[in-house]
């Protein structure tokens, strides 16, 4: 398995110094409105690595590896998503892209709630992909007796990724994704391979696991910012493997209507999975939002 980052054409590799870390970015496309990407676990910007250039093909696109994931700095310390949230705020105003297409999945939940919510002015749309919220039944998913994952727990455990996960992270992502996708074959070896380098480096975990124990213990938080704080952006909503619950969640914390769309025979990993039917949600949805 090779150590050195993955590559795209026409795909450049950018580090950025924000918020007293150093976030990995990639771009491409030069033309229309930006694009923000934001990936969730066990993943890092590769996850939308064939979702970026039909999206460039119209819009400048920025996938990011959040802090104490893929080629961003480990450490020290763990995020949670108000930091995350913070350095995606810091990496916009630095890179003078906003306002952006926000496009968050999975984990990445409340980081970019909290981005949409306390920075508006960075926003042009959201969409979710696949995605809950803490204080919005995102929880449950921890309750191993009611059929939630194991990998949170154990990610939200202190010390207990560096004990159970290094040296095995080949087999733990292999068979994360192998559960999680719906779609035989959308996961490559070279997928794999590129997931797996990120997180064998010292602190590969680190990021997941502080956004897992975020999650653990800010659902009052996240429901008393919506609250206070509901979102005025057109929303968009992806559902694939955990059907509306992606719409039923943005809809407790958008102001206005949302867009919702679900893909049928689509397992939870939708970049990877169905990049074809992504692109095309993301652009029509994209372009209904500039014509406005």
């Amino acid at each position: 398995m090779t150590t050195a980052p993955a590559t795209l054409p026409g795909v450049t590799h950018h580090h950025s110094a924000v918020n007293g870390t150093r976030l990995h970015h990639v771009q491409a496309g030069a033309d229309g409105s930006p694009a923000l990407l934001v990936h969730g676990f066990p993943e890092s910007w590769w996850a939308f690595s064939r979702v970026i250039p039909p999206l460039a093909a119209g819009h400048r696109v920025l996938a990011v590896d959040l802090r104490g994931f893929g080629e961003s700095a480990h450490g020290p310390g763990e995020p949670d998503s108000a930091t995350a949230a913070e350095d995606l705020h810091q990496l916009i105003a630095q890179l003078g892209v906003g306002p952006v297409h926000l496009v968050g999945q999975d984990i990445s939940g409340a980081t970019v709630l909290r981005l949409a919510a306390t920075h508006p002015a960075d926003v042009r749309s959201l969409t979710a992909i696949e995605m809950g919220l803490p204080g919005f039944g995102l929880e449950a998913f921890a309750d191993v007796t009611r059929g939630g994952s194991w990998h949170i727990g154990v990610l939200a455990a202190p010390g207990v990724p560096e004990l159970l996960l290094t040296g095995r992270e080949r087999e733990v992502i292999g068979g994360f994704f192998a559960a999680l996708t719906a779609t035989p074959g959308a996961v490559t070896d070279a997928d794999l391979d590129e997931f797996v380098r990120t997180y064998a480096q010292p602190g590969g975990f680190r990021g997941a696991s502080g956004l897992y124990r975020s999650m653990l213990r800010e659902g009052a938080e996240i429901a008393a910012l919506a609250a206070a704080h509901p979102l005025d952006v057109p929303a968009l909503a992806v559902g694939a493997g955990a059907g509306e619950f992606t719409a039923t969640t943005l809809a407790q914390v958008v102001a206005g209507d949302i867009r919702s769309v679900v893909l049928d025979g689509v397992g939870h990993h939708v970049a990877l999975e169905a990049p074809d039917p992504l692109a095309t949600v993301l652009l029509d949805f994209f372009r209904e939002v500039d014509a406005d």
